[in-house]
């Protein structure tokens, strides 16, 4: 286990407060050779070479200013000719009174950050990012009155951030995201005017985001996402003119949708979504600059319509939100948009980059493929049809009662062919989200009662077929072995899972629509995939090379963008 190491460093010649420049080569040659860093134990080689040490920089005179282990190098100084870190433990720091630049990036490096690390005073740089360091950052870092650059980002600290960090007045960037720090903000970050990255993002702040922030008028990116965040967007955010990344996603934001950012001319990335911001778009553009890139303004409560001055966004995400009307044909223009889950109506642009889930979008209707049902409409004329329906359903209900009984084999018959969840002999079959007339038979025909043709997959709880349904549409069908159903308790169960994964709405998870539960045959219906697994993917040479490295990431990130999804916003957390 690797630890920081401050003890007091004695002087090797006089008594002298203040070391000579021998004394000081002495001293950083002491602290090398008893930290056992050295395969050879010969003091007067580690004076001569050691500023030769690949992590190490020295300055004119000898003396050590800067050191440098990260886990690019990591192989090279652990197993080298010259460096066993694994006793780093040993190596007293407060012994290179010269050093300007200490970093110890992802090595595992454990233990808290002592106090003593203020005595650093030259120090400009100190980055422990990446480490299983723990405890609250110490007070005495305001002590680093040089410093520029501090990142402190994904370990394990927690507490709060010291107020005394506003006194770092030359700091430019500060990275403490990826911890589990709490409490709120301090507005003494505010006091950082040179600050052009503040990164505070997946820690467990709470409270609001501090108006003194908008005194950080060199700010170039501002992450506080992944928190507990509450309030407005304050609007002294308007005064950050060069700001070009925003990200405030995944908190607890509300209010009204922050339209003061189109005073910032030179956003080139905007997040706010996973919030409770409110509001509809303005008519005019937002923000007015052809800077930007990326705009995320999904799982909010976003209503109105879909401006048709938005097409100069690179990639533009409106999900899940209440926006209305009709989609305007100049979202073609945009290279990738997704606005899918709202309350929009009439048919979808034939766009390439466009990304809808129609089934969500309640009116829109592409190719009249489906058929439009908006519960907004029947909302507003529901006065007139309980007027009318009442009277008349008294009267169905006599007649119904006399002739259920001579209909009873008619009405079971019919069942199996629409769109009810109930077929005879008990047995459920539903799909959601179609026009109703796709049934039963209809997935038999289309997979020749299941035959292996159609098989494009098998796994540990049943096979997957392709299918194409009557109205063009093409589906995945997992057919699940029969033994399950033989478990007294299978019958409910599968009826609980399957209600929560109809429930999902994320464009990482595979839709499910539907699915068939009998005594000869289950199965669910999925929104098809095409090129089929992952795992189908990398195991084929062709395609394995084209599935280059940063599809390969994007895969990666949208995995944990599910994930994350399923355990921290569903309702009821699902546990994967």
């Amino acid at each position: 286990m690797w630890m920081l190491f401050f003890p007091t460093c004695g002087l090797i010649v006089g008594t002298q407060s203040t070391p000579t420049v021998t004394s000081q080569l002495q001293m950083e040659a002491n602290a090398i050779l008893n930290s056992g860093w050295w395969n050879v134990y010969d003091a007067r080689f580690i004076i001569r070479d050691r500023c030769n040490w690949k992590a190490i920089t020295c300055n004119e005179a000898g003396s050590i200013i800067a050191i440098d282990i990260s886990n690019d190098d990591y192989e090279e100084v652990a197993w080298g000719n010259e460096f066993q870190t694994r006793n780093l433990s040993n190596l007293n720091l407060s012994c290179f009174n010269n050093l300007e630049t200490l970093v110890i990036w992802s090595v595992k490096l454990h233990g808290t950050i002592p106090k003593e690390i203020g005595h650093l005073s030259k120090l400009t740089h100190l980055d422990l990012s990446g480490n299983y360091l723990k405890g609250e950052l110490p007070p005495e870092l305001w002590l680093l009155k040089n410093l520029t650059f501090l990142y402190l980002s994904y370990n394990r600290f927690k507490g709060e951030i010291p107020s005394s960090l506003g006194n770092l007045k030359q700091l430019q960037e500060l990275d403490i995201s990826h911890n589990n720090i709490q409490g709120s903000i301090p507005l003494e970050l505010g006091f950082l005017k040179n600050l052009t990255i503040l990164d505070l993002s997946y820690n467990r702040f709470k409270g609001e985001i501090p108006s003194s922030l908008g005194n950080l008028k060199q700010l170039q990116q501002l992450n506080i996402s992944h928190n507990n965040i509450q309030g407005s967007i304050p609007h002294e955010l308007r005064f950050l003119k060069i700001l070009s990344t925003l990200d405030l996603s995944h908190n607890r934001l509300n209010g009204n949708l922050p339209i003061f950012l189109s005073n910032l001319t030179q956003l080139e990335y905007l997040d706010i979504s996973h919030n409770f911001l409110i509001g509809s778009l303005p008519s005019n553009r937002f923000p007015y600059n052809n800077n930007l890139l990326s705009m995320d303004l999904s799982h909010n409560l976003i209503s109105g319509q879909i401006p048709s001055y938005i097409d100069y966004i690179y990639n533009l995400n409106l999900s899940n939100n209440n926006l209305t009307g009709t989609i305007p044909q100049s979202l073609c223009d945009v290279n990738y948009v997704d606005i899918s889950y709202n309350c929009l109506e009439g048919p979808i642009p034939n766009c390439p980059g466009l990304y809808t889930t129609n089934s969500e979008n309640y009116d829109v209707c592409p190719f009249n493929q489906f058929q439009p049902w908006s519960p907004h409409k029947k909302n507003n004329k529901l006065k007139h049809i309980v007027v009318i329906v009442i009277p008349i359903l008294i009267i169905l209900v006599i007649v119904f009662l006399l002739l259920v009984c001579l209909n009873r084999h008619h009405d079971s018959s019919e069942k199996l062919h629409g769109n009810s969840t109930k077929t005879k002999n008990g047995d459920m079959f539903c799909i959601w989200n179609y026009d109703g007339k796709i049934a039963y038979d209809d997935i038999i025909k289309a997979t020749e009662d299941f035959d292996m043709r159609y098989c494009i997959g098998t796994g540990a709880y049943g096979s997957v077929y392709k299918a194409q349904l009557p109205c063009g549409k093409v589906v995945a069908l997992k057919k699940l072995h029969g033994y399950e159903a033989e478990v007294p308790s299978f019958d409910e169960s599968f009826r609980n899972e399957v209600r929560i994964l109809s429930e999902i709405k994320h464009r990482h998870i595979v839709k499910l629509y539907g699915f068939c539960l009998h005594k000869r045959i289950m199965f669910l219906i999925y929104q098809y995939m095409e090129r089929g697994s992952l795992f189908s993917v990398l195991y084929d040479d062709v395609e394995a090379v084209e599935f280059k490295w940063r599809k390969r990431v994007n895969t990666v990130k949208g995995v944990a963008f599910a994930l994350s999804y399923l355990h921290h916003d569903c309702t009821a957390p699902i546990v994967h």
